[in-house]
């Protein structure tokens, strides 16, 4: 299983997150792109390794920074449901369902 998707909601928490940690520090937003580009090679490879958020939902922490990857384990690909920090509104992502 090598495909990857990403909800329309994760893909823009990514993109918020990069653009934040660009504000902060110029290059800082491409090291978090790099951070989730290897944790997301890391669950295709391993889609199973990680522990279970909610369901079967799982979530991948970045090393890091304080970030998680929530997805599942779909027939034939992977689902990323969100990007979420850490430590800020746990479990909002829980009612996505959409791509």
């Amino acid at each position: 299983m090598s495909q990857v998707i990403f909800s329309k909601y994760a893909n823009q928490e990514l993109q918020d997150a990069i653009r934040y940690y660009d504000l902060k520090l110029l290059g800082l937003g491409i090291k978090f792109k790099d951070e989730v580009k290897k944790a997301v090679l890391q669950i295709v490879e391993y889609p199973h390794a990680w522990s279970i958020e909610r369901g079967d939902v799982r979530k991948c922490l970045l090393y890091k920074f304080p970030y998680k990857i929530l997805y599942s384990v779909e027939d034939d690909h992977i689902f990323v449901i969100a990007v979420a920090h850490q430590h800020q509104k746990p479990n909002y992502w829980v009612e996505r369902n959409e791509i």
